[in-house]
């Protein structure tokens, strides 16, 4: 899924367990603490309305559009000074309060808001800022997809189309500061493995036009609504015009030639975060923060190796079952490279083929599941500018529905798009009921504090999607052995992520060495494997969140079928998993024992 990485997210994802309602046994506590609880929740709601002013990106793609404009020069030591006493202040606040005198549902509020907190202020301890984007995430990639007119960024009225003018002028004056932190990067030693920036330079430069028709950029200009007047239209395109040619291009040109000239030069040749300054620790820390567990770098490596092992023998299995003579590599190898698995001719063919995945799913929903969202939902391909190092994802809906739940599927060449690759698990992952269930459930609970509405946990969110892979037989998939291998081949995928994230950032484990044991344990081809090896390079210690969520959502759904037996219902364990949103998996542990317990 794609999700911007700043310092709100983790945060705004904190806050989720809010009270929405209070328990009927505690009546008595509103009556105690009424002004406690009520002050709680606008210290709460404050919290919220200043994170919207900091992370004015956030809250455009969240339907907040006061701040559409608005583009913070968040490489700035102000900006984190800000961000310093922002998150104190609110820890100071939360002080003040006697957690013993709040619901139940306010003490984990409480506990969250406080973990979260916390987590930030440490975070900000770090010289991360040093390396403002990588080729994965960050804000010259955002803004393409923002500016496009086919993102979350609002092109309805003339004033959508001077509010996005107001980013472009911002963005500038971030690249210089984004080249400067850099700069400081390479006296510090705190910079970018090589082959990160090799794939940089090419986004950059991708961006640089001579004709500012032809630049992303203009998207917008192409598909005018019928609201806008003649006359602004003839004015805001020549405004979009002298902004491609004067603001956008110089600043992508100026990326570009830093990254190429002065900054690739200095890129380390190592592979793990452990090779700069304070680097362990910054993992331990990025390991606590994607798992929302106190589970160490090793402990989740060793659980690493048991499920590579464990699904190995599953597909051991499957390949003796289609009567493959070849030991499993060869079986990969057949899966890789055999024609029959490129059956596609067009881009159109492919989204077609998983247009057709959700066609069989959509009968069988009901069984596992009680609520479905409101928010619609497409099957799109990536944008041409990002699609040679972008994953499939999915982009969330907006709120209220305008804009629908994306699955971006990145085609290359459809010629070589290979069934093999867990086209149906893909699907349950990404899109139903993956990240569109979980994510746009939680966005329609309108009786949810807004901080919980727009909370993200990898850990979690990332754990559910992949738990849904393991429904496909449930939905009327994996009738095919080969979509099934693929099922396992994504499962694995998540098994190695643990031991080669956790392998490169503490034990040396070189970039190579992650490629060829990632090759050497599932179906995929080399330039598959790069792309995920330098993804982990880039972002250390995000891969390890989906299956350390996905293991513990599968624990609670086993320890409640035993517990509860006949009265286990596999629909109320899903519903009660996602109506109160993300949240750290602790919380979501102590949340369910108490459903389990009511049942």
């Amino acid at each position: 899924m794609k999700k911007q990485i700043l310092a709100a997210s983790a945060l705004a994802g904190a806050l989720l367990m809010g009270c929405s309602h209070q328990p009927k046994n505690e009546t008595q506590n509103t009556t105690q603490a009424g002004t406690e609880v009520k002050d709680f929740a606008s210290v709460l709601e404050n919290y919220w309305e200043e994170n919207a002013k900091l992370f004015p990106l956030n809250a455009t793609s969240q339907g907040d559009n006061r701040y559409n404009d608005q583009l913070p020069n968040d490489g700035t030591a102000a900006f984190r000074q800000q961000l310093h006493d922002y998150y104190q202040k609110y820890l100071d606040q939360l002080g003040q309060f006697d957690r013993e005198k709040l619901s139940d549902n306010d003490k984990i509020s409480y506990d969250i808001f406080k973990y979260d907190l916390q987590m930030n202020l440490e975070g900000l301890k770090y010289n991360t800022w040093m390396i403002p984007f990588q080729q994965f995430w960050g804000l010259p990639l955002t803004m393409g997809q923002y500016g496009s007119g086919e993102g979350v960024q609002p092109f309805k009225t003339a004033e959508d189309y001077d509010n996005w003018l107001g980013r472009v002028r911002s963005f500038s004056v971030w690249a210089d500061t984004a080249i400067s932190n850099m700069r400081r990067g390479i006296r510090a030693g705190v910079v970018l493995p090589r082959p990160l920036v090799e794939k940089m330079v090419p986004q950059m430069t991708a961006m640089v036009v001579s004709d500012p028709t032809k630049s992303l950029f203009y998207g917008p200009i192409n598909k005018f609504p019928k609201t806008v007047s003649e006359a602004d239209r003839k004015r805001i395109t020549e405004a979009y015009r002298t902004a491609i040619q004067n603001e956008l291009v110089p600043t992508y040109r100026r990326l570009g030639e830093f990254l190429d000239k002065e900054y690739k030069p200095h890129a380390r040749r190592s592979t793990g975060i452990s090779a700069v300054p304070n680097g362990p620790e910054i993992y331990r820390y990025y390991v606590r923060n994607w798992t929302t567990t106190d589970k160490t770098p090793e402990e989740i490596y060793q659980t690493g190796l048991s499920e590579v092992k464990r699904i190995r023998t599953e597909m051991e299995r499957v390949r003796t079952s289609v009567g493959f003579k070849g030991d499993l590599n060869a079986f990969f190898n057949y899966m890789r490279t055999d024609k029959k698995f490129t059956p596609y001719k067009t881009d159109e063919d492919v989204l077609n083929a998983f247009r057709a995945i959700q066609a069989r799913i959509t009968p069988n929903l009901p069984k596992l599941f009680g609520r479905t969202p409101k928010t619609p939902f497409e099957v799109r391909q990536t944008e041409e500018f990002r699609e040679a190092s972008a994953s499939a994802e999915y982009n969330q809906g907006s709120p209220d529905g305008s804009r629908p739940g994306i699955f971006y599927v990145p085609i290359i060449d459809a010629k070589t798009f290979r069934t093999t690759s867990g086209m149906e698990s893909l699907f349950l992952h990404e899109a139903i009921p993956g990240h569109h269930y979980q994510i746009s459930l939680q966005q329609e609970n309108t009786s949810l504090p807004k901080f919980r509405r727009f909370a993200w946990y990898g850990a979690m969110g990332e754990g559910w999607a992949l738990y849904t892979e393991s429904l496909g037989k449930d939905l009327g998939l994996y009738t095919d052995p080969y979509q099934y291998m693929g099922a396992l081949g994504d499962e694995i995928h998540r098994a190695i992520r643990l031991v080669v994230d956790v392998g490169m950032h503490t034990k040396g484990m070189t970039r190579e060495q992650a490629i060829k044991y990632m090759m050497d344990n599932e179906a995929i081809d080399e330039q598959g494997a790069t792309a995920e090896i330098e993804r982990y390079m880039a972002i250390p210690g995000q891969a390890l969140s989906y299956k350390i969520g996905a293991l513990k959502i599968r624990e609670l759904r086993s320890k409640y079928e035993k517990l509860l037996g006949a009265k286990f219902k596999i629909q109320e364990f899903h519903d009660e998993l996602l109506k109160d949103g993300v949240m750290p998996l602790a919380v979501l542990e102590q949340k369910m024992d108490a459903w389990a317990a009511k049942q």
